[in-house]
């Protein structure tokens, strides 16, 4: 068996939002991200991505994108209720995951595990498509607050869904030396990373045959100008905790065995297939 391992880069549409949401300025005024009162001129779209990783021990799936009810505007509304005027979904069919891995040769049966980075809505609304999956998993702080905070989440999208929690564990690794080994080797490691939502986690993913890896940032920095620039996200629940976070990726980001550090929402980031 090979111990190569491939990781495809999805884009599941994209998002529409203020661009004060991914991009937070000491200038800006209390809650622009929510657009409000702003010039559609402010409104910028950037890619909704996913993330699947074929690798010796199974298929594991990173987050999920949007459900396929956001491709009419009231199905939006009805899906995402007080939350569509902050952000809004463009999607095509085609883009749903679970039409992005049958394009790949898989179906949602087909997957070992989905790790969710974070529950916001741009990254859980697709788990109702691969409820199939064998194993899906969000942090045990992560899915407290998806359950407890009602302004931040949308509990709907995960409804029928059977939900696991992995635990954090003192690792020494990442802003508060904590980190989840999903095989116990190294190869898939889950990095606490928390401000922009309590439980956020980032991904490592490390390779068998050299000492080179790739992380995943999920949404502590919306782009690689977010690390560059020191620009953590409009939407925090901590806004120290987000610089903490997002200084840690981009140290991780300019270490010589980095490949490739990627943002969830990043429009320099194309799809495609990275090999580890």
């Amino acid at each position: 068996m090979s111990n190569q391992i491939k990781v495809h880069v999805i884009h599941t549409g994209k998002v529409i939002v203020d661009k004060a949401l991914p991009f937070h300025h000491s200038t800006d005024r209390p809650l622009a991200w929510t657009g409000f009162l702003r010039p559609k001129s402010d409104l910028i779209s950037v890619p909704v991505s996913a993330y699947l990783i074929e690798h010796p021990k199974g298929l594991i799936l990173i987050d999920t994108g949007w459900n396929k009810v956001n491709q009419t505007k009231w199905g939006q509304i009805r899906n995402l209720s007080f939350q569509y005027p902050v952000n809004k979904a463009d999607l095509r069919a085609s883009e749903t995951i679970d039409c992005q891995l049958a394009k790949l040769g898989y179906q949602t049966s087909d997957i070992d595990y989905v790790l969710m980075s974070h529950l916001h809505c741009d990254h859980a609304d697709g788990l109702r498509l691969v409820k199939d999956a064998k194993q899906i998993l969000v942090s045990e702080e992560e899915w407290h607050a998806g359950r407890t905070d009602h302004f931040h989440y949308l509990p709907h999208e995960w409804k029928g869904v059977k939900m696991g929690t992995f635990a954090y564990q003192e690792t020494g690794e990442g802003p508060h030396q904590r980190s989840f080994d999903l095989f116990g080797d190294g190869s898939i490691r889950e990095v606490w990373v928390p401000g922009h939502s309590v439980g956020l986690s980032a991904t490592i993913i490390q390779s068998y045959n050299t000492s080179q890896y790739m992380l995943l940032a999920a949404d502590v920095g919306y782009a690689a100008k977010s690390w560059k620039e020191g620009l953590t996200p409009g939407v925090v629940i901590n806004r120290q905790e987000a610089a903490n976070s997002l200084n840690w990726v981009k140290r991780k980001s300019q270490e010589s065995n980095n490949i490739a550090t990627l943002a969830n929402h990043d429009p320099e980031v194309k799809p495609g297939i990275i090999t580890l």
